[in-house]
């Protein structure tokens, strides 16, 4: 059987780096650092152009009509370039939106702030409008009021949940919150002049921000199973995204391991930086077969779909520090100044394995999957 990637996922992983490689070179993404804008609106708008944001829409809806394993294959082109776009958020915000509509649990004319539905989904789908996920560890660090579209009323969200990648720069959040029913998704706009300031964070390539509601009118997109369904997406793409920042970082690595001499010798001809390298690359391998069988599983709605996105976020979270530790220590402290790339990479995946879940987090959700098998005597993998 082949795992490897089609010819046309290949095509489109090197259209993809072509566009990055033009429109998000190391002095791109260091000016938009320097602005503090938190997104690079010309990048954004050739992604759009190029139907980046509807990628895994029908093509009756304007899409490509493709799957998460070509939506995985652009965020590890994105990983690879740390990229300031808040790409995964839109996807996935998106995706949630179209979803619920499918469902019934929405309607086109129903009201997203100033917007309805269906405006809001064309603005996000064609670039004009940004997405985010406003996740929690805990489900009950935002509540929601009795409301919905029996009642007239809309929910009304309450509580502050954990930090949101892309919220300064949000148009609408999907939200995970807790209603009389337990965990559930909810959509709510962002309005300019409400939006939440961004926070100093480590990370600088993406804007994040604390979000408070207070009674904050929202849309419910689904219950538990639509919240283990955004785990299980959201969790892929960002391994995607470390897959591709440890891939590169791999490759700065073992550049600089052969450029850089001590004791008249190349660093990487001593038997230690070979060993740290390897490491690395088996660490990246792992990433890469679990991140895309994950994608695979999740985008064909396997039965083992969400053991395969909890392994590969375990996998991937822990793997991206060993390979970033590694490419810190090879280079020296040359890797953590300003001038080095290096840095932006660390700081970003560091970001990336706290994002929906951390390996502690799906650890314990693995084996909440797990255990009813082996109670019963059924085989794990």
């Amino acid at each position: 059987m082949d795992f490897d990637l089609s010819d046309d996922q290949r095509a489109l992983q090197e259209a993809a780096a072509s566009l990055l490689a033009d429109r998000a070179s190391s002095a791109r993404v260091r000016a938009v650092v320097e602005e503090g804008s938190g997104i690079d609106r010309g990048l954004w708008a050739a992604m759009a152009d190029q139907g980046w944001l509807g990628i895994a829409r029908p093509e009756a809806d304007g899409g490509l009509g493709l799957g998460l394993v070509e939506t995985a294959v652009l965020c590890e082109t994105l990983g690879a370039h740390v990229a300031p776009v808040p790409f995964a958020g839109s996807v996935l915000a998106l995706g949630e939106m179209d979803d619920a509509l499918g469902r019934g649990a929405i309607a086109e004319d129903d009201m997203l702030g100033e917007s309805t539905v269906g405006a809001m989904r064309r603005a996000l789908a064609e670039g004009e409008a940004v997405g985010a996920i406003a996740w929690s560890r805990r489900a009950d660090a935002v509540t929601a009021g009795a409301g919905g579209r029996a009642s007239g009323a809309p929910w009304q969200l309450t509580g502050r949940p954990d930090p949101v990648v892309d919220g300064p720069v949000a148009d609408v959040l999907v939200v995970l919150g807790r209603d009389a029913e337990g965990p559930a998704l909810f959509a709510t706009a962002t309005e300019a002049a409400s939006r939440a300031p961004g926070e100093p964070a480590m990370d600088r390539t993406r804007a994040m921000s604390w979000t408070t509601f207070a009674d904050a009118p929202a849309l419910r997109l689904g219950g538990g199973e639509s919240v283990e369904a955004l785990v299980d997406r959201g969790a892929t793409l960002v391994c995607a995204e470390m897959l591709g920042a440890a891939a590169r970082v791999l490759d700065m690595t073992v550049e600089y391991a052969k450029d850089r001499v001590q004791f008249d010798r190349p660093i990487g001809s001593f038997q230690a930086v070979k060993h740290r390298c390897a490491d690395m690359l088996v660490d990246v391998e792992g990433m890469r077969s679990t991140t895309y069988y994950a994608a695979w599983a999740v985008g064909a709605d396997d039965a083992e779909a969400r053991a395969a996105a909890s392994a590969a976020k375990i996998w991937c979270s822990d793997a991206s520090a060993r390979v970033m530790g590694s490419g810190l220590q090879v280079h020296g402290g040359i890797g953590f100044t300003w001038e080095h790339d290096l840095h932006l990479y660390l700081k970003r995946a560091q970001l990336d394995r706290v994002r929906f879940g951390d390996a502690t987090f799906h650890r314990e959700r693995l084996a909440a999957i797990l255990r009813p098998k082996a109670e019963k005597g059924e085989p794990v993998l």
